[in-house]
């Protein structure tokens, strides 16, 4: 049966293969970027989905990152991932949950971060909230146990993005090294020593989604190879 799924910030990187993903399933798939839902803006949020109905599946893949010393972060840009990376959906889940609750089906699946469980250097504001959407996932979970209705996240390591590839310019930019070893310093990060690519997150996202995963509730699945164990 083809359910409607939502996936925000569904435009481009992860997003688009998240997209893409549902739709060869047979899916109906709403995709807005910023232009088409701020998720920042509760009357924005509130009238999107009005508007697309009855939502099945609802994917919180919006975010935002920047990245410098906790002494050098500006109010600015630790608000600005706040709003995006954890209100951004608070406000999207809480406009779909009346709804699944009434038809006691849905799936809600947040993309974290592995940032939701460890701190990393020069990523306050981006580390804060996404262990943020993490706490909310788990909250909405423990809301929704023994019901048809699900909260789970996807929090992967370094993925090959235009937002991984802006980190990796800001690096080479400082270190002086070249974008290659730069790269390679972030793949090297994590247990998987490579970037993951967008359509790994995908499935992961689409696992967690799928009828077959109503026992999974309240849960982060890590997807670094094995250097958090969760």
């Amino acid at each position: 049966m083809s359910r409607l799924v939502v996936v925000t910030g569904g435009t481009r990187g992860i997003g688009a293969a998240i997209a893409d993903r549902f739709r060869a399933a047979g899916d109906t798939v709403l995709a807005p970027g910023s232009a088409e839902c701020d998720v920042t803006d509760e009357e924005a949020v509130s009238a999107y989905f009005t508007s697309a109905g009855p939502v099945d599946v609802l994917v919180n893949n919006a975010g935002v990152s920047s990245s410098a010393p906790v002494a050098r972060t500006s109010l600015e840009d630790w608000n600005r991932q706040l709003e995006v990376n954890a209100t951004g959906a608070f406000l999207c889940t809480r406009a779909v949950l009346p709804g699944m609750r009434e038809r006691d089906r849905g799936r809600i699946v947040t993309v974290a971060s592995t940032a939701s469980h460890v701190g990393y250097r020069y990523t306050a504001g981006y580390t804060a909230s996404k262990h943020a959407a993490a706490g909310l996932m788990r909250a909405v979970a423990a809301e929704l146990t023994g019901t048809g209705v699900t909260a789970n996240a996807v929090c992967p390591t370094w993925v090959r993005t235009d937002m991984t590839a802006s980190s990796v310019a800001r690096i080479a930019s400082r270190t002086g090294r070249a974008a290659s070893e730069a790269e390679s310093a972030l793949a090297a990060a994590s247990a998987l020593g490579r970037l993951l690519e967008p359509a790994e997150v995908a499935f992961a996202v689409s696992f967690l989604a799928a009828p077959e995963a109503a026992a999974i509730n309240g849960q982060t699945l890590v997807l670094d190879g094995g250097g958090i164990q969760s």
